[in-house]
């Protein structure tokens, strides 16, 4: 038995088993126990507060969600726990909120939003609030340096990598030809070394993410899953999906 054999064994609510329809909005206390409600394993993401805090939060801005603007890493964290939503009742919480909420009843992966950058005060915070946690619990990141830091900061914690082949949208602007190569190429395993990966639904068929998973037994879980012909790749490519906009 490996540290990671749960990772596959339930589909993913992406952010929550959120509906915003029904005011139950994304990365929030409401949509995560709604996935535990549902018997889902669980994907949050976290970023970084001007002191340091890990913030149940997807977006580097508060502009799409909260009635408030600018930068979440400009405020303090008991600033943005206080800032209203756009829309249901919840505010942003913290991790280590999510982690009493859910208090190992069901699986928790935690996306690391990466900055790109050498600045690890995010990976150090979250792993101090897992080091504490004792229910089924991974992080993952796009940045393969976060699953390295995490080598150092929480050996025993189990880690991913976040991952596209082709990394051809817009948002990807900032990453070198070269990089976005490398990337979709798995250059980075040898120091990364993860436990399992995380690739674009989209790209499954690629050779990278088959070869990884076939010759190297790395888990593929794949997102974001959301029409019956994401389900339809998944299940031919993938060990477990996230999902959004249905119940699996």
């Amino acid at each position: 038995m490996t540290m990671v054999d749960w990772i596959a064994a339930r589909p993913v609510a992406h952010r929550g088993l959120h509906d915003a329809a029904a005011g139950v909005i994304e990365n929030t206390a409401a949509a995560f126990q709604a996935a535990v409600d549902g018997g889902y394993a669980m994907e949050c993401d976290v970023q970084i507060s001007a002191d340091g805090e890990a913030m149940v939060f997807h977006d580097d801005t508060l502009d799409r969600l909260m009635r408030a603007s600018g930068r979440v890493d400009a405020y303090p964290a008991a600033a943005l726990r206080a800032l209203p939503m756009k829309a249901g009742r919840d505010g942003m919480i913290t991790l280590g909120e999510l982690c009493d909420l859910v208090g190992g009843r069901s699986p928790l992966i935690v996306e690391v939003k990466a900055s790109w950058s050498r600045d690890r005060r995010l990976e150090q915070r979250v792993a101090a609030v897992l080091k504490a946690y004792a229910g089924p619990v991974a992080v993952m990141s796009f940045d393969p340096w976060s699953a390295a830091a995490f080598r150092t900061l929480a050996p025993n914690l189990p880690r991913g990598v976040v991952q596209e082949s082709l990394y051809d949208d817009p948002e990807w602007s900032m990453l070198t030809p070269g990089r976005k190569w490398a990337l979709g190429s798995l250059l980075h395993l040898p120091w990364s070394r993860p436990h399992f990966l995380a690739w674009y639904v989209r790209d499954l068929h690629h050779r990278a993410p088959r070869l990884a998973r076939r010759l190297l037994g790395l888990p593929m879980l794949t997102w974001t899953v959301r029409t019956p012909q994401d389900q339809a790749r998944a299940a031919l490519y993938a060990d477990q999906m996230i999902f959004e906009g249905f119940r699996a």
